[in-house]
Protein backbone atom coordinates (compact mmCIF):
# COMPACT_ATOMS: atom_id res chain seq x y z
CA UNK A 1 0.00 0.00 0.00
CA UNK A 2 2.85 2.35 0.86
CA UNK A 3 4.64 1.60 -2.45
CA UNK A 4 1.40 2.22 -4.35
CA UNK A 5 1.04 5.60 -2.62
CA UNK A 6 4.62 6.58 -3.54
CA UNK A 7 4.06 5.60 -7.19
CA UNK A 8 0.84 7.65 -7.34
CA UNK A 9 2.61 10.67 -5.82
CA UNK A 10 5.49 10.43 -8.32
CA UNK A 11 3.04 10.10 -11.23
CA UNK A 12 1.01 13.04 -9.98
CA UNK A 13 4.06 15.28 -9.67
CA UNK A 14 5.24 14.23 -13.15
CA UNK A 15 1.80 14.96 -14.62
CA UNK A 16 1.63 18.38 -12.98
CA UNK A 17 5.14 19.35 -14.07
CA UNK A 18 4.40 18.15 -17.62
CA UNK A 19 1.19 20.21 -17.70
CA UNK A 20 3.14 23.28 -16.63
CA UNK A 21 6.08 22.73 -18.99
CA UNK A 22 7.17 25.40 -21.50
CA UNK A 23 5.19 28.52 -22.19
CA UNK A 24 1.75 26.87 -22.15
CA UNK A 25 0.60 28.69 -19.03
CA UNK A 26 1.90 32.04 -20.26
CA UNK A 27 0.10 31.57 -23.57
CA UNK A 28 -3.11 30.62 -21.79
CA UNK A 29 -2.79 33.55 -19.39
CA UNK A 30 -2.28 36.02 -22.24
CA UNK A 31 -5.52 34.82 -23.82
CA UNK A 32 -7.34 34.93 -20.50
CA UNK A 33 -6.23 38.53 -19.91
CA UNK A 34 -7.73 39.53 -23.25
CA UNK A 35 -10.92 37.64 -22.37
CA UNK A 36 -11.12 39.34 -18.96
CA UNK A 37 -10.69 42.78 -20.52
CA UNK A 38 -13.52 42.02 -22.98
CA UNK A 39 -15.66 41.09 -19.96
CA UNK A 40 -15.15 44.57 -18.54
CA UNK A 41 -12.24 44.07 -16.13
CA UNK A 42 -9.91 47.06 -16.18
CA UNK A 43 -6.41 46.64 -17.56
CA UNK A 44 -5.00 47.99 -14.30
CA UNK A 45 -6.75 45.27 -12.25
CA UNK A 46 -5.73 42.53 -14.68
CA UNK A 47 -2.05 43.47 -14.60
CA UNK A 48 -2.02 43.85 -10.80
CA UNK A 49 -3.86 40.57 -10.24
CA UNK A 50 -1.64 38.46 -12.49
CA UNK A 51 1.70 40.11 -11.76
CA UNK A 52 4.20 37.31 -11.20
CA UNK A 53 1.47 34.63 -11.10
CA UNK A 54 2.61 31.11 -11.95
CA UNK A 55 0.76 27.79 -11.64
CA UNK A 56 0.71 26.31 -8.15
CA UNK A 57 1.42 22.55 -8.18
CA UNK A 58 0.33 22.32 -4.54
CA UNK A 59 -3.21 23.32 -5.51
CA UNK A 60 -3.53 20.48 -8.00
CA UNK A 61 -1.99 17.99 -5.59
CA UNK A 62 -4.61 18.84 -3.01
CA UNK A 63 -7.39 18.81 -5.57
CA UNK A 64 -6.35 15.38 -6.89
CA UNK A 65 -5.73 13.81 -3.49
CA UNK A 66 -8.40 11.27 -2.58
CA UNK A 67 -7.95 10.60 1.11
CA UNK A 68 -8.99 7.12 2.26
CA UNK A 69 -8.96 8.20 5.88
CA UNK A 70 -12.40 8.68 7.38
CA UNK A 71 -13.14 9.83 10.90
CA UNK A 72 -16.02 8.61 13.05
CA UNK A 73 -18.61 11.35 13.45
CA UNK A 74 -17.97 11.48 17.19
CA UNK A 75 -14.29 12.29 16.56
CA UNK A 76 -15.22 15.01 14.08
CA UNK A 77 -17.65 16.63 16.52
CA UNK A 78 -15.16 16.41 19.38
CA UNK A 79 -12.80 18.55 17.33
CA UNK A 80 -15.40 20.84 15.76
CA UNK A 81 -17.21 21.50 19.04
CA UNK A 82 -14.25 21.40 21.40
CA UNK A 83 -14.25 23.05 24.81
CA UNK A 84 -11.76 25.63 23.57
CA UNK A 85 -13.89 26.50 20.54
CA UNK A 86 -17.00 26.80 22.71
CA UNK A 87 -15.17 29.00 25.21
CA UNK A 88 -13.75 31.27 22.50
CA UNK A 89 -17.15 31.38 20.82
CA UNK A 90 -18.81 32.55 24.02
CA UNK A 91 -16.32 35.41 24.22
CA UNK A 92 -17.06 36.45 20.62
CA UNK A 93 -20.80 36.07 21.21
CA UNK A 94 -20.61 38.46 24.15
CA UNK A 95 -18.16 40.82 22.44
CA UNK A 96 -20.37 41.25 19.36
CA UNK A 97 -23.76 40.94 21.07
CA UNK A 98 -24.98 44.36 19.91
CA UNK A 99 -23.85 43.74 16.32
CA UNK A 100 -25.42 40.26 16.29
CA UNK A 101 -28.76 41.63 17.45
CA UNK A 102 -28.79 44.12 14.59
CA UNK A 103 -27.86 41.44 12.06
CA UNK A 104 -30.49 39.04 13.42
CA UNK A 105 -33.20 41.71 13.25
CA UNK A 106 -32.42 42.29 9.58
CA UNK A 107 -31.87 38.73 8.38
CA UNK A 108 -33.67 36.56 10.93
CA UNK A 109 -30.70 34.30 11.65
CA UNK A 110 -29.71 33.85 15.33
CA UNK A 111 -26.28 35.28 16.10
CA UNK A 112 -25.11 32.13 17.85
CA UNK A 113 -25.07 30.23 14.55
CA UNK A 114 -23.20 33.02 12.79
CA UNK A 115 -20.52 32.85 15.46
CA UNK A 116 -20.50 29.05 15.13
CA UNK A 117 -19.92 29.19 11.36
CA UNK A 118 -17.15 31.73 11.92
CA UNK A 119 -15.59 29.33 14.42
CA UNK A 120 -15.93 26.30 12.15
CA UNK A 121 -14.59 28.04 9.07
CA UNK A 122 -11.58 30.03 10.32
CA UNK A 123 -11.45 29.49 14.09
CA UNK A 124 -12.87 33.00 14.63
CA UNK A 125 -10.64 34.63 12.05
CA UNK A 126 -7.36 33.19 13.25
CA UNK A 127 -6.64 31.45 9.95
CA UNK A 128 -8.09 32.46 6.56
CA UNK A 129 -5.62 30.43 4.55
CA UNK A 130 -2.40 31.81 3.12
CA UNK A 131 -2.88 30.96 -0.54
CA UNK A 132 -2.93 33.64 -3.21
CA UNK A 133 -6.55 33.30 -4.38
CA UNK A 134 -5.84 34.54 -7.91
CA UNK A 135 -2.96 32.08 -8.28
CA UNK A 136 -5.03 29.16 -6.97
CA UNK A 137 -7.97 29.90 -9.23
CA UNK A 138 -5.74 30.54 -12.25
CA UNK A 139 -4.21 27.11 -11.65
CA UNK A 140 -7.67 25.51 -11.62
CA UNK A 141 -8.68 27.47 -14.71
CA UNK A 142 -5.58 26.45 -16.65
CA UNK A 143 -5.46 22.70 -16.07
CA UNK A 144 -6.93 19.81 -14.13
CA UNK A 145 -10.43 18.48 -13.64
CA UNK A 146 -12.01 21.72 -12.36
CA UNK A 147 -11.35 24.11 -15.24
CA UNK A 148 -14.97 25.30 -15.46
CA UNK A 149 -15.04 26.02 -11.71
CA UNK A 150 -11.68 27.76 -11.87
CA UNK A 151 -12.58 30.02 -14.75
CA UNK A 152 -15.91 31.16 -13.31
CA UNK A 153 -14.40 31.77 -9.86
CA UNK A 154 -11.36 33.54 -11.31
CA UNK A 155 -13.54 35.96 -13.25
CA UNK A 156 -15.62 36.64 -10.13
CA UNK A 157 -12.44 37.28 -8.13
CA UNK A 158 -11.27 39.78 -10.74
CA UNK A 159 -14.61 41.60 -10.54
CA UNK A 160 -14.24 41.82 -6.75
CA UNK A 161 -10.78 43.36 -7.15
CA UNK A 162 -12.00 45.70 -9.86
CA UNK A 163 -14.72 47.07 -7.56
CA UNK A 164 -12.10 47.80 -4.92
CA UNK A 165 -13.57 45.64 -2.15
CA UNK A 166 -10.13 44.23 -1.36
CA UNK A 167 -6.58 44.66 -2.64
CA UNK A 168 -4.69 42.00 -4.56
CA UNK A 169 -2.19 41.37 -1.76
CA UNK A 170 -4.98 40.92 0.80
CA UNK A 171 -6.99 38.48 -1.33
CA UNK A 172 -5.74 35.36 0.42
CA UNK A 173 -7.69 32.24 1.25
CA UNK A 174 -7.81 28.47 1.04
CA UNK A 175 -6.27 26.41 -1.75
CA UNK A 176 -9.77 26.06 -3.27
CA UNK A 177 -10.39 29.82 -3.36
CA UNK A 178 -12.53 30.26 -0.22
CA UNK A 179 -11.95 33.70 1.28
CA UNK A 180 -12.25 35.77 4.42
CA UNK A 181 -13.56 35.21 7.94
CA UNK A 182 -16.42 33.00 6.80
CA UNK A 183 -14.82 31.51 3.68
CA UNK A 184 -16.91 32.57 0.70
CA UNK A 185 -15.83 31.49 -2.77
CA UNK A 186 -15.86 34.43 -5.21
CA UNK A 187 -19.25 33.72 -6.84
CA UNK A 188 -20.86 33.33 -3.42
CA UNK A 189 -19.20 36.58 -2.38
CA UNK A 190 -20.66 38.35 -5.40
CA UNK A 191 -24.15 37.02 -4.76
CA UNK A 192 -24.39 37.37 -0.98
CA UNK A 193 -21.65 39.56 0.54
CA UNK A 194 -22.95 42.81 2.06
CA UNK A 195 -21.44 46.08 3.26
CA UNK A 196 -22.91 46.06 6.77
CA UNK A 197 -20.50 48.57 8.30
CA UNK A 198 -21.31 51.13 5.60
CA UNK A 199 -17.78 51.96 4.48
CA UNK A 200 -18.56 51.34 0.82
CA UNK A 201 -16.72 48.00 0.60
CA UNK A 202 -17.75 44.40 1.22
CA UNK A 203 -14.73 43.28 3.21
CA UNK A 204 -14.91 39.75 4.59
CA UNK A 205 -11.25 39.84 5.65
CA UNK A 206 -11.06 42.92 7.86
CA UNK A 207 -14.67 43.76 8.75
CA UNK A 208 -16.41 41.47 11.25
CA UNK A 209 -19.76 43.23 10.60
CA UNK A 210 -19.46 42.55 6.87
CA UNK A 211 -18.39 38.92 7.37
CA UNK A 212 -21.13 37.97 9.86
CA UNK A 213 -23.87 39.88 8.06
CA UNK A 214 -22.85 38.33 4.73
CA UNK A 215 -23.18 34.88 6.27
CA UNK A 216 -26.60 35.80 7.65
CA UNK A 217 -27.64 37.08 4.23
CA UNK A 218 -26.44 33.85 2.62
CA UNK A 219 -28.47 31.70 5.02
CA UNK A 220 -31.52 33.96 4.74
CA UNK A 221 -31.49 33.97 0.95
CA UNK A 222 -31.18 30.18 0.95
CA UNK A 223 -34.36 29.70 2.96
CA UNK A 224 -33.63 30.21 6.66
CA UNK A 225 -36.93 30.33 8.56
CA UNK A 226 -37.05 33.10 11.14
CA UNK A 227 -38.00 31.94 14.66
CA UNK A 228 -37.62 28.27 13.68
CA UNK A 229 -35.13 25.82 15.19
CA UNK A 230 -32.66 23.68 13.29
CA UNK A 231 -33.98 20.61 15.09
CA UNK A 232 -33.44 18.68 18.30
CA UNK A 233 -32.03 15.48 19.72
CA UNK A 234 -34.73 12.88 20.40
CA UNK A 235 -35.33 9.41 21.79
CA UNK A 236 -37.04 6.71 19.75
CA UNK A 237 -39.31 3.92 20.95
CA UNK A 238 -37.84 0.50 20.26
CA UNK A 239 -40.72 -0.56 18.02
CA UNK A 240 -40.77 2.50 15.72
CA UNK A 241 -41.05 1.54 12.06
CA UNK A 242 -41.99 4.71 10.21
CA UNK A 243 -38.68 6.56 10.18
CA UNK A 244 -38.46 7.99 6.66
CA UNK A 245 -39.94 11.14 5.18
CA UNK A 246 -40.88 14.52 6.65
CA UNK A 247 -43.66 14.54 9.21
CA UNK A 248 -45.18 17.18 11.51
CA UNK A 249 -43.67 17.18 14.99
CA UNK A 250 -47.01 16.11 16.49
CA UNK A 251 -46.98 13.03 14.21
CA UNK A 252 -43.53 12.06 15.43
CA UNK A 253 -44.84 12.50 18.95
CA UNK A 254 -47.78 10.20 18.21
CA UNK A 255 -45.27 7.57 17.04
CA UNK A 256 -43.69 7.61 20.49
CA UNK A 257 -40.74 9.92 19.80
CA UNK A 258 -39.80 12.15 22.75
CA UNK A 259 -37.16 14.78 23.37
CA UNK A 260 -33.75 13.61 24.57
CA UNK A 261 -34.90 14.62 28.08
CA UNK A 262 -37.98 12.34 27.84
CA UNK A 263 -40.50 15.17 27.53
CA UNK A 264 -43.24 15.34 24.90
CA UNK A 265 -42.54 16.87 21.53
CA UNK A 266 -44.23 20.19 20.72
CA UNK A 267 -47.76 19.84 19.32
CA UNK A 268 -46.61 21.56 16.16
CA UNK A 269 -47.36 21.29 12.46
CA UNK A 270 -43.75 22.19 11.62
CA UNK A 271 -42.30 19.27 9.70
CA UNK A 272 -39.09 17.43 10.49
CA UNK A 273 -37.24 14.38 9.26
CA UNK A 274 -35.42 11.80 11.34
CA UNK A 275 -31.63 11.83 11.15
CA UNK A 276 -29.75 8.78 12.42
CA UNK A 277 -26.13 9.62 11.54
CA UNK A 278 -24.77 6.26 12.76
CA UNK A 279 -27.97 4.23 12.89
CA UNK A 280 -30.10 3.25 15.87
CA UNK A 281 -27.03 2.67 18.03
CA UNK A 282 -26.19 6.37 18.17
CA UNK A 283 -27.93 9.70 18.81
CA UNK A 284 -31.15 10.49 16.92
CA UNK A 285 -32.27 13.91 15.72
CA UNK A 286 -35.38 15.46 14.25
CA UNK A 287 -34.09 18.07 11.81
CA UNK A 288 -36.12 20.90 10.28
CA UNK A 289 -35.68 23.13 7.25
CA UNK A 290 -32.99 25.29 8.86
CA UNK A 291 -30.73 22.25 9.22
CA UNK A 292 -30.88 21.82 5.46
CA UNK A 293 -30.06 25.51 5.03
CA UNK A 294 -26.90 25.11 7.13
CA UNK A 295 -25.91 22.31 4.76
CA UNK A 296 -25.91 24.79 1.89
CA UNK A 297 -22.71 26.08 3.49
CA UNK A 298 -21.20 22.60 3.54
CA UNK A 299 -23.30 19.67 2.35
CA UNK A 300 -22.52 17.27 5.18
CA UNK A 301 -24.65 16.23 8.15
CA UNK A 302 -21.50 16.27 10.29
CA UNK A 303 -20.82 19.93 9.45
CA UNK A 304 -24.43 20.99 10.08
CA UNK A 305 -24.49 19.18 13.43
CA UNK A 306 -21.20 20.87 14.31
CA UNK A 307 -22.61 24.33 13.56
CA UNK A 308 -25.88 23.57 15.36
CA UNK A 309 -24.31 22.27 18.55
CA UNK A 310 -21.46 24.75 18.62
CA UNK A 311 -23.99 27.56 18.28
CA UNK A 312 -26.31 26.14 20.92
CA UNK A 313 -23.50 25.71 23.45
CA UNK A 314 -22.05 29.14 22.72
CA UNK A 315 -25.44 30.50 23.82
CA UNK A 316 -25.51 28.34 26.96
CA UNK A 317 -27.32 25.26 25.64
CA UNK A 318 -26.36 21.64 26.13
CA UNK A 319 -24.49 19.22 23.90
CA UNK A 320 -25.51 15.85 22.54
CA UNK A 321 -26.82 13.59 25.31
CA UNK A 322 -26.79 10.09 23.83
CA UNK A 323 -23.52 8.18 23.52
CA UNK A 324 -21.84 7.41 20.22
CA UNK A 325 -21.12 3.74 19.40
CA UNK A 326 -17.49 2.70 19.49
CA UNK A 327 -15.55 0.90 16.78
CA UNK A 328 -17.92 1.31 13.81
CA UNK A 329 -16.13 3.80 11.56
CA UNK A 330 -17.72 5.27 8.41
CA UNK A 331 -17.22 3.27 5.23
CA UNK A 332 -14.65 4.19 2.60
CA UNK A 333 -15.99 5.02 -0.86
CA UNK A 334 -14.87 1.62 -2.20
CA UNK A 335 -16.70 -0.10 0.66
CA UNK A 336 -19.90 1.84 -0.06
CA UNK A 337 -19.71 0.62 -3.65
CA UNK A 338 -19.29 -2.91 -2.37
CA UNK A 339 -22.40 -2.51 -0.21
CA UNK A 340 -24.34 -1.36 -3.27
CA UNK A 341 -23.10 -4.27 -5.38
CA UNK A 342 -23.88 -6.85 -2.71
CA UNK A 343 -27.35 -5.45 -2.01
CA UNK A 344 -28.24 -5.45 -5.70
CA UNK A 345 -26.93 -9.00 -6.14
CA UNK A 346 -29.19 -10.13 -3.27
CA UNK A 347 -32.28 -8.60 -4.86
CA UNK A 348 -32.25 -5.21 -3.11
CA UNK A 349 -31.61 -2.91 -6.06
CA UNK A 350 -29.69 0.29 -5.32
CA UNK A 351 -30.06 1.47 -8.94
CA UNK A 352 -26.41 2.22 -9.38
CA UNK A 353 -22.97 1.64 -7.88
CA UNK A 354 -21.41 5.05 -7.29
CA UNK A 355 -20.32 5.06 -3.66
CA UNK A 356 -22.99 7.65 -2.85
CA UNK A 357 -25.55 6.16 -0.46
CA UNK A 358 -28.57 8.20 -1.49
CA UNK A 359 -32.32 7.53 -1.15
CA UNK A 360 -32.31 4.43 -3.40
CA UNK A 361 -29.45 2.82 -1.50
CA UNK A 362 -31.02 3.63 1.87
CA UNK A 363 -34.34 2.11 0.77
CA UNK A 364 -32.47 -1.02 -0.30
CA UNK A 365 -30.62 -1.18 3.03
CA UNK A 366 -33.86 -0.81 5.00
CA UNK A 367 -35.52 -3.55 2.93
CA UNK A 368 -32.58 -5.85 3.58
CA UNK A 369 -32.62 -5.05 7.29
CA UNK A 370 -36.35 -5.82 7.51
CA UNK A 371 -35.84 -9.17 5.81
CA UNK A 372 -33.07 -9.97 8.27
CA UNK A 373 -35.31 -9.04 11.22
CA UNK A 374 -33.25 -5.97 12.13
CA UNK A 375 -34.31 -2.43 12.93
CA UNK A 376 -34.47 -0.73 9.53
CA UNK A 377 -32.42 2.43 10.06
CA UNK A 378 -30.84 2.48 6.60
CA UNK A 379 -27.36 2.93 8.05
CA UNK A 380 -24.37 1.48 6.24
CA UNK A 381 -21.50 0.67 8.57
CA UNK A 382 -18.91 -2.07 8.90
CA UNK A 383 -21.40 -4.41 10.55
CA UNK A 384 -23.75 -4.18 7.57
CA UNK A 385 -20.91 -4.81 5.12
CA UNK A 386 -19.80 -7.89 7.08
CA UNK A 387 -23.36 -9.25 7.15
CA UNK A 388 -23.70 -8.75 3.40
CA UNK A 389 -20.44 -10.65 2.95
CA UNK A 390 -21.85 -13.46 5.09
CA UNK A 391 -19.33 -13.05 7.91
CA UNK A 392 -22.01 -12.86 10.63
Amino acid sequence: MKIKSIVITIFLCFSINTAFAGDNFNIWLSKYKIYAQKKGISRRTIEAAFAGVTPDPEVLKKNARQSEFVKPLSDYLDRAVSKTRISNGKKRYKQYSSLLKRISRRYGVPGKYLIAIWGMETNYGSYFGKMNVIRSLATFAYTGRRKKFGRSQLMAALRILDRGDISVDQMQGSWAGAMGNTQFIPTTYEAYAVDFDGDGRRDLWNSIPDALASTANYLSKNGWKRYRKWGMEVKLPHDIRSISGRKPLYTWGNLGVTTAHNSDLPKSYYTASLLLPVGYKGPAFLVQKNFKVIKRYNNADSYALGVAYLGDQIAGGSGIIASWPKGDRPLYSREKKEVQRLLTSKGFNTYGVDGMLGPNSKRAIRAYQRKMGERPDGYAGLELLKRLKGRF
